[in-house]
């Protein structure tokens, strides 16, 4: 945290007075994920204000037009109150102008106030997850909650249609449906991947010991790998910044289930368990909206910035057209690409570390990776570099966020 506090600082420093605005370029050695993700959270606030003003404004229309004798008058002298906060907030934030522009030159991420499965439909573009439950057996089960009776997950899909095809399906399909619904999607065969978790922090965690603090630390499990980092508990702190990456191997789909915990330590006893979070990294993986490593706005190969995917954009673009049956990609000289019917353009130059420049295809396609779900068809929204932030549940507290 005091790392944090420091960087908060330089931060602030940035946005003095109008003379540094000239040397105050953020030099690129001093940049790191964390000026990125500081920056990202700006906006991400910025944004959920801009919000807030705007719902405020509707609501305050809504209750002019209903406002009916005493009592609307009453109603609306209360919500006067409201956009005035909003204002206040907006004025706030003007001096932070300055320091916009310069911090323009910083990339940002995206940062989702919840999680990734909410924003893409549960990743279950195209395969389900359907429970299997052990049946009934006399009256102790009747009030056998559905989480213990469950015994397996079946994940797949299940396509109902009448034949002969009417010809809309064909046209949606892309290819001839009469060979089954199912093409290109992947085998069945147990696969070996690398998970790669990062924890960046924790915020308002439930208070676990007298003095109204916790000393959390982070405990992962997935399959038969399970880690404790007991001995980087984080004393007296409810909002712990761990900072921290853990690298698993698993098989799907035997191992799928990633539980993240942060628990308190104790000296005496056991630890207790804050709160937990699951998340089913087969679904992730196999989403058409490919969430394993996200899309970042730009393809650097050196810096804070340095592209982080195991695929280049161009290999990750070549994959998808091939995959959904699409034209392309043809690069074509003066920076153009073609994808399908579009056409899309950006520079082809890249610097490495020592400046010099070299031609490269990686923007071409990084562009067109960001506009993939203009594609016909094929397209959809592919996962841009992000931090998402989910809810610590308890077992105990069911229901409530920890």
């Amino acid at each position: 945290t005091e790392e944090e506090k420091e960087k908060k600082k330089k931060k602030k420093k940035g946005g003095g007075g109008g003379e540094e605005l000239e040397e105050e370029e953020p030099d690129e050695s001093m940049l790191d994920w964390w000026s990125k993700y500081f920056a990202s959270i700006e906006t991400m606030k910025e944004h959920l204000r801009q919000q807030e003003a705007a719902a405020a404004e509707v609501e305050e229309k809504e209750e002019m037009e209903t406002a009916e004798g005493s009592k609307g008058q009453a109603k609306n002298k209360e919500k006067y109150k409201a956009p005035k906060d909003d204002k206040k907030k907006k004025q706030q934030s003007v001096p932070e102008l300055p320091e916009k522009k310069n911090k323009q030159k910083i990339d940002e991420l995206k940062v989702f106030n919840k999680e990734l499965e909410t924003e893409f439909d549960n990743f279950e573009d195209w395969l389900h997850t359907f429970n299997l439950l052990r049946g009934k057996i006399g009256d102790n089960d009747d009030n056998a909650t559905e989480e213990e009776r469950i015994v397996g997950r079946f994940k797949g899909s299940i396509c109902v249609y009448k034949v002969p095809l009417p010809e809309d399906v064909t046209k949606e399909a892309g290819y001839d449906p009469s060979f089954g619904m199912f093409q290109g999607i992947p085998s069945n065969d147990p696969i070996n991947v690398l998970v790669r978790v990062y924890i960046v922090r924790a915020t308002d965690l439930h208070p676990a010991d007298i003095n109204g603090k916790a000393d959390p630390y982070i405990a992962i499990k997935l399959g038969k790998t399970d880690i404790k980092d007991k001995e980087n508990y984080i004393s007296k702190q409810l909002n712990p910044v761990f900072g921290k990456s853990f690298d698993i191997e698993a098989t799907f789909p035997m191992e799928s289930m990633l539980t993240v915990a942060v628990y308190d330590w104790d000296l005496v006893g056991t630890d207790d368990l804050i709160g937990e979070t699951k998340i089913d990294l087969e679904n992730r993986y196999y989403s058409k909206h490919r969430a394993t490593c996200g899309v970042s706005q730009t393809y650097s190969i050196h810096g804070y910035n340095t592209w982080r995917d195991p695929m280049k954009p161009s290999q990750i673009l070549s994959k998808l057209c091939k995959e959904g049956k699409v034209d392309g990609p043809h690069f074509g000289p003066g920076g153009r690409v073609k994808v399908a019917n579009r056409v899309f353009t950006s520079p082809t130059e890249i610097e490495d570390e020592n400046g010099q420049k070299k031609q490269t295809d990686e923007h071409l396609a990084l562009t067109v990776l960001r506009h993939w779900e203009d594609i016909p068809q094929a397209g959809c929204k592919l996962v841009p570099e992000h931090v998402e932030t989910r809810p610590l549940l308890n077992p105990d507290k069911p229901g409530i966020e920890q």
